[in-house]
Order: C-alpha cells, then sequence, then structure tokens
C-alpha cells in the first residue's frame, strides 16, 4: 500500500517592497491631485479670470509661507549628506504621481511577474491637440514598470528605455497597460503595453496604443545609501 507522503516545507515568504526614502505627508498627497486638476482648468481657461488672480495670490502667500520652513538647502538628505542641512527625500519606488503633480496617476494590480492597471491623463500632459505628449508616455512607462519591480522586492537603475508609438492616445481616457518581466542574469527586462478598451467590454478587442520595452540593472539593496528621516519639528 502507498502512503501518501505530506510535504511540510514552508512555503517561501514574499518579497519584502524595494523602498528607498520616506513616505510623503498626506496634504503632499491630497495637493497633487488638486494641483493636477486646477492645472487643468488653467489651461481650457477661455479669457482671464478673476479667480486665477485669486489664485495667484493664494499661492504668493503659500510660496512665501512653506519657504520658511523647508530647509534652504535643496540637496536631498541622502548618502554622506544623509546628516547635512538639506530637504527630505520622498520614496520615488511606487506612485510617484500620488504626492507629485508632475508625474500621471494610476492604480496597479501586480501579479508576480506580470501586472495590470489603468491610467487616465489628464489635460497637463497634452502635446497635440486632445493627445498624450509621447515624453510622458515615456515618463509613464517608466514609472510603472520600476513600481512592479519594486513591488517585487528586486529593481534598479533604468539602463535603456525604449518606445514605439502605435497610435495616438487620448487624454481623458481610460486606458489599460500590462507588463510582463523576466529577472534572469544581471539584468530585469520588462514589457508593456498601453491599451484602448474595447467598445464591447471584450479584452482581446483591445487596441495597442503603445509599446515599451525597459531593462534595468539588479540593484543591491545593502549598498543603497543611507537617507535621513523626516526631523522633529523645532
Amino acid at each position: 500500500m502507498e502512503v501518501a507522503v505530506t510535504d511540510l516545507t514552508p512555503a517561501p515568504a514574499p518579497p519584502s517592497p524595494w523602498t528607498f526614502g520616506v513616505e510623503p505627508l498626506p496634504e503632499t498627497v491630497e495637493a497633487a491631485e488638486r494641483l493636477r486638476q486646477v492645472i487643468g482648468l488653467l489651461l481650457a481657461l477661455e479669457h482671464p479670470d478673476p479667480a486665477v488672480d485669486a489664485l495667484l495670490a493664494a499661492l504668493d502667500v503659500a510660496q512665501r509661507l512653506l519657504g520658511r520652513r523647508v530647509p534652504a538647502d535643496p540637496a536631498p538628505r541622502v548618502g554622506t549628506a544623509a546628516d547635512g542641512d538639506g530637504r527630505v527625500y520622498l520614496d520615488h519606488s511606487r506612485h510617484i504621481g500620488a504626492f507629485n503633480p508632475c508625474f500621471p496617476g494610476y492604480e496597479i494590480a501586480v501579479d508576480g511577474d506580470r501586472a495590470e492597471g489603468t491610467v487616465n491623463f489628464p489635460i497637463a500632459y497634452e502635446g497635440p491637440p486632445g493627445l498624450v505628449h509621447g515624453g510622458f508616455l515615456a515618463l509613464f512607462f517608466d514609472a510603472v514598470i520600476q513600481h512592479h519591480n519594486c513591488d517585487l522586492g528586486l529593481a534598479g537603475k533604468t539602463a535603456g528605455l525604449a518606445l514605439r508609438y502605435r497610435r495616438p492616445v487620448p487624454l481623458r481616457t481610460d486606458l489599460r497597460f500590462v507588463l510582463a518581466r523576466s529577472a534572469d542574469g544581471p539584468r530585469i527586462r520588462t514589457t508593456g503595453r498601453l491599451l484602448a478598451g474595447d467598445p464591447a467590454g471584450d479584452p482581446a478587442g483591445d487596441v495597442v496604443l503603445c509599446e515599451a520595452e525597459l531593462d534595468a540593472v539588479k540593484g543591491d539593496r545593502a549598498r543603497l545609501p543611507d537617507v535621513s528621516p523626516r526631523r522633529a519639528q523645532s
């Protein structure tokens, strides 16, 4: 009689996400999305408006007040400057658009070496009329691919990024992206596609708008430089 043998070897623990820097403040995250929206409204404005004068006055006040609260040295407190008088360095491993309105915002779900998500480019990223500037597509792919790498606990510096523009990418439209990566040898290689949804809702009918290929050099977490945490208020 055969006896079944149960493998009691514990499953390997999932890798811890790769991080480098400190979390943004909640106020910074809220401001980023508001600023993106306001930029879109300003770019769509037909005529001078008193609301813009009020906005400029409020920004002038904010600039003066915030200028007194941030370090005078704009260099980040990283590496040999970690004990210096510079500014805090925010974690750029993932969701940069959540705290920096100069980066696109997106949603992503990671499933091992594959990931997919959605993005909607607002007016702030316009190039040709009604379309996304190609440079922002390169920025977008670099951000989401490295986000994918960092979530899997193995990332590194971008060594090469190539894009192929298949069709114009529309603004203010829900788009889907898919990523696939391999991490053999010293490099991490990822291919990505940006897709416009099929009106019938069939993913097989999605239209490819842009394709990307990115190579990253595998990094060593043990060799990452020190990053200064936020300092207590004086």
